[in-house]
Formats: C-alpha cells, structure tokens, sequence
C-alpha cells in the first residue's frame, strides 16, 4: 500500500484534548509502553472519524499493525463517548436558549434488503436513526443514542425521553410534521396538502420552515465527519461513534 502526506480538516483543540484524555487514560492503566505515543494514537483516531479511512489505511500510514489501528480506534472512541453530554445535560443548556430545534438524521449502513429493522422506508436506504437537537442557531447541543432506521422519529424521540425531558423543563421545540402528536411543547407545521391551508396557515408553515431549516446546520456538522456518511461496523458501535464525535465538536466550538 502506498503512503502519502495528507491534511486533517479538524482543530488543533480536539487533538490536543483527546490527547490529553488518552495520556491520563494511560496513566490510569498502568500501560508502560505503546507502540504509538498518545499524540499519535490520537491523531490516528480523528483521520479514521473525520475522512473514514480504513483500519489498513491507518495501520500503513502510521507504521503499525490492522489490529493494533484497530483497537487503539476502539480504545479512543469508548474514552470519548463515555465523555458525550446526557439529555438532561443537554436540556440544561438549552434551558437558557430561547426554544430548540428536533430532527432526525438517518447514518447510512452497509446492510443487505433482509435487515428490515434498519431499512427506512422514508429514505430507502438501510441506517440508524439518530435524533438531533439544536439551538436557535443552528448549533449542536445534542445527538441520541442509535436505533434501527425504521423506528419513525416521533416514535425515536419518545424512546430516548426527549418529548418528557423538553415537557419537563418548559422548553418549546420546533420539529417538522414528523413529530405531529408529540406533544404540546413540539410545535409541528399546520396539517394537510398546501393547497387546502388557508392564507394565515401557509404564512405560519413558511415561517416554521425558515425556523426548523436551521437544524440541517447541526446535522450537517455531524456528518462532517465522514466516517458517519456510510458506516460499515456493527450496529451496536455506531452509538459510541455518534458519541465520540459528539464530544470532539463541542469541545473544540468552545
């Protein structure tokens, strides 16, 4: 395999934070010694969630083995998805916000048609459903655990208690028609086909799509890191990665 010198399109923070969780994680263990230094294994772990290269591209590049990229990778990921705010921490931050947006984002996955959990019928594609929540600008604030992307957002946003959370705290929410049912804290678009909608109708649904447009910001910051645009793991490690990734954009937009 050929190898060439590349960039990394990520903050310097995020590397210098990871780092330092990966040298106190070290000193925890007791590990002695690496093959890579904590700097390095960090950097390793960013090109993989950043541009997705493969555990054989990481392991040419930075002169180690497929299984030692692998679980040095793995080892990075947990460290900072044990890291990612909760709901509620979440929901405490956006106290202090105006409202807040909903939307779910479907993460692709390399899954054949008989996975029928996984398959949305709303997208056509087999992914995980992954329940997003932004500020009034557009910003980041959470990101929900993974689940098969047949589960209809609505219904998403239930399981993870996001509906009693925002209920909870009296924060308003703006969501798209499918939250319709969600409850009163939800605000969805006036029902039916826009030809039948009257004129102040029309005028409150093109001012709540100026409002919830601002969510495609925050979702579009996620799969800026490109391994989340088309995941070929095991479904039950796509949650850490929503996590992991989570924790590296909030902390380097500090």
């Amino acid at each position: 395999m050929l190898v060439y010198p590349s960039g990394l399109d990520v903050s310097s923070s995020a590397l210098r934070f990871l780092t330092q969780e990966l040298r106190r994680h070290r000193r925890t263990i007791g590990s002695r010694w690496r093959r890579l230094s904590a700097g390095r294994q960090a950097l390793l772990t960013l090109a993989h969630l950043r541009v997705g290269h493969t555990y054989a591209q990481l392991a040419a590049g930075f002169g180690v083995g497929t299984t030692t990229a692998y679980r040095y990778v793995t080892e990075a990921v947990k460290l900072l998805a044990a890291l990612a705010p909760s709901l509620a921490d979440a929901v405490r931050t956006a106290s202090a916000k105006a409202f807040v947006i909903l939307d779910g984002t479907l993460l692709p996955i390399d899954r054949i048609a008989a996975d029928r959990p996984f398959y949305s019928g709303k997208h056509k594609k087999h992914g995980m459903n992954v329940q997003v929540i932004a500020d009034p600008f557009g910003r980041l604030l959470w990101a929900s655990p993974a689940l098969p992307g047949a589960i209809h957002d609505v219904r998403a946003a239930r399981e993870h208690g996001i509906v009693d959370a925002l209920a909870k705290a009296d924060i308003k929410c703006w969501a798209d028609k499918g939250y319709r049912g969600a409850g009163a804290m939800v605000r969805t678009p006036c029902w039916g086909r826009w030809e039948t909608l009257s004129t102040g109708q029309k005028a409150v649904n093109r001012s709540h799509a100026k409002i919830r447009a601002l969510v495609e910001q925050a979702i579009a910051t996620l799969k800026a890191w490109r391994l989340l645009r088309k995941l070929r793991c095991s479904t039950t490690r796509i949650t850490e990665l929503v996590q992991a990734v989570l924790t590296l954009h909030l902390t380097s937009s500090e």
